[in-house]
């Protein structure tokens, strides 16, 4: 940092002023969505900024210090970043929990957790194996992946460190240079990762942080003729906009976008334990997560006993909503007074149109906090909220808060009769990131998940994640390509064929010489 409560950029591993930072007029002010403060302040880079770390990031990959050191000396290096991030644990959750707004309770679950995603691409790096093709002749062919050179990561704010470390890893394993841009909302865990992994040995050029605006940083970013990738996670017309200017560079392209999933809840499934289930997948970071469970299908024969077990699990979240700082609280506020409008228009829209029926919720947290004395007045709290269809009809699968992604603490409840209807109602929707199904019966647990258009399925739990573990949508509205596991890895590469003759030159002259004088076999291809 600069002054206390500044951040700079990290820029070639080191800490630069912004270009855009003139006379202190375009510093990004971060909020504390609980309170409203603005406790910090972070260095907006410009598109000056961008060109300089461009061209710092293409010269280190061209150099070869970091793209063409031995895979066991990138994997060392790695299993550093992940003994450094652990060594600053209380820093980085004390950080994220502040900028996101997110309870202290997740953070010391979630943040511990990213060591994993560095030292599972160590791993692969120490174990990946080269194939050797079966050519015709007496030709060696072997395929060695290659990184692809600088590449971008633009990262969102509901997870900005875990997201961050998705990427990077994956990326830094294959060889490349990373520019990351994480959000203007959330940037100073990211920043702080710079450091980290400065110090845990990436060469200087390899990894920097430039924090700013969409609009400008990123638009000049994801424009550069010299970035090779881009890999995003945010919305979907962000996405959609981010991608057409990729494409026009042919660059590779990851987006991990909208997401609106279904959790179906069959008469046969553990009540109590699907309402666990769902109270973690739609309450958890107060809804703000791409696989959030905001659409509940349930059985009609057990929807009555259902909902009341759900409603007094919420009406217990609810009692336990205070300070984000505060050991006990279990949720926090939303990001910021846009995303919280945005909910209330997505939920009074659907209740005042008749569409839905409010069973629980649907305003925003006032007053003082029954669990610690906070003033919530201050922040974006928003209750856990419950819609239901209105009784005889669907309507609400007609309505804005079923079709589109609000992003907080909201569901809604619909019935289903048959396992066809519940099907249809689980892909009644343009997105199909990840989805999860609560029964007993393996049979149908096989045979429901197999025709879900989700790219994660999960059965009797929810929002499960692993470095493995591949974290994609099938459908274009939640993204394309996948982060996690081998495929990450291979998409931050491109192959490279390499053939090798090791026939005599006697036996070369007679089988090569295409355009010699006798008139003979000799090879094609």
């Amino acid at each position: 940092m600069a002054d206390a409560g500044t951040y700079l950029l990290w820029i070639a591993g080191e800490e630069k002023a912004g270009g855009a930072d003139l006379l202190r007029m375009n510093r990004i002010p971060i909020e504390d969505p609980a309170t409203g403060e603005i406790f910090a302040r972070c260095h907006a880079a410009s598109e000056e900024d961008v060109e300089s770390t461009v061209a710092a990031a293409h010269a280190a990959f061209k150099s070869g210090i970091w793209s063409r050191a031995s895979r066991h000396q990138r994997a060392d290096v790695l299993e550093n970043c992940a003994s450094l991030l652990s060594n600053a644990l209380p820093e980085l959750i004390t950080l994220e929990s502040k900028q996101t707004g997110r309870v202290i309770k997740e953070m010391q679950a979630q943040v511990p957790s990213l060591v994993k995603w560095f030292k599972y691409y160590a791993s692969l790096l120490r174990v990946e194996e080269r194939s050797v093709l079966p050519t015709t002749g007496k030709l060696h062919n072997f395929i060695d992946r290659v990184p692809l050179g600088v590449v971008v990561q633009i990262t969102p704010f509901n997870h900005p460190l875990l997201i961050a470390v998705k990427k990077v890893a994956p990326a830094l394993a294959a060889g490349n240079s990373v520019i990351l841009k994480p959000s203007e909302l959330t940037p100073l865990t990211s920043l702080v990762l710079g450091k980290i992994l400065s110090q845990a040995g990436v060469p200087a050029g390899v990894f920097s942080v430039l924090s700013g605006y969409g609009g400008t940083t990123g638009k000049a970013l994801v424009s550069h003729p010299l970035v090779r990738k881009v890999d995003v996670t945010g919305g979907t017309l962000a996405g959609r906009a981010i991608g057409s200017i990729v494409g026009g560079n042919l660059a590779k392209y990851t987006a991990e976008l909208g997401g609106k999933a279904p959790l179906v809840v069959f008469d046969d499934a553990d009540i109590d334990v699907a309402v666990n289930g769902i109270a973690f997948g739609s309450f958890i970071a107060s809804g703000q997560t791409c696989i959030a469970s905001t659409r509940i299908i349930v059985d009609t024969k057990i929807k009555d006993d259902f909902l009341l077990k759900l409603l007094m699990k919420v009406r217990g979240i609810t009692k336990r909503i205070g300070s984000p700082q505060y050991p006990d609280s279990i949720m926090g506020p939303l990001i910021s007074g846009k995303q919280l409008r945005n909910v209330e228009r997505l939920v009074d829209g659907s209740i005042n149109d008749g569409k839905a029926v409010l069973l629980n919720g649907a305003k925003r947290m006032m007053g003082t906090s029954p669990l610690d004395g906070s003033d919530l007045s201050k922040g974006y709290f928003y209750e856990p909220t419950i819609l239901v269809s209105p009784k005889g009809d669907e309507s609400i699968t007609e309505s804005s808060i079923w079709r589109e992604e609000a992003f907080g603490p909201v569901i809604v409840v619909v019935g289903f009769d048959t396992e066809e209807k519940a099907v249809t109602l689980a892909n009644d929707t343009e997105f199909g990131l990840g989805a999860s199904i609560w029964t007993k019966d393996l049979s149908r647990a096989f045979r429901v998940s197999e025709q879900i258009e989700a790219g994660i399925v999960w059965v009797n739990t929810h929002h499960r994640n692993d470095p493995s573990s591949p974290w994609g949508g099938a459908k274009a509205a939640s993204g394309v390509g996948s982060e996690n596991g081998i495929d990450a890895y291979h998409a931050y590469t491109t192959t490279k064929s390499t053939i090798i003759n090791f026939a005599a030159p006697e036996e070369s002259l007679a089988t090569d010489d295409w355009f010699g004088d006798e008139r003979k076999d000799v090879r094609y291809g």
